[in-house]
């Protein structure tokens, strides 16, 4: 599954900040995330190559930048249709 041209490993290290809800994280909290595939401090350098994150010059803490925060920022709700009973819209809803 790929979000704006992310794999899922990439999203998984954008999900743990969010999760931690800090803005930086060192070296080992990156490695230590748990990816159901690959993983390491590869996601991150992607990331940071993407623009989404930023590293100091030693490349052992990251931090997210405002796309990044943008991105976390989006939390989609499934969206119903209101409707009456037996499934049809009733005739005052639909004025």
């Amino acid at each position: 599954m790929l979000i704006k041209g992310m794999t899922e490993q990439e999203i998984r290290v954008l999900q743990e900040f969010r999760r931690m809800a800090v803005e930086s994280l060192g070296i080992a909290a990156i490695k230590a995330i748990k990816h159901p595939a690959g993983g390491g401090e590869g996601p991150a350098f992607a990331l940071v190559d993407k623009g989404f994150l930023t590293a100091d010059a030693a490349r052992e803490t990251f931090t997210l930048t405002e796309k990044a925060k943008d991105f976390l920022s989006y939390d989609p709700k499934p969206e119903f249709e209101e409707t009456g009973a037996g499934g049809a819209v009733s005739a005052d809803a639909a004025e």
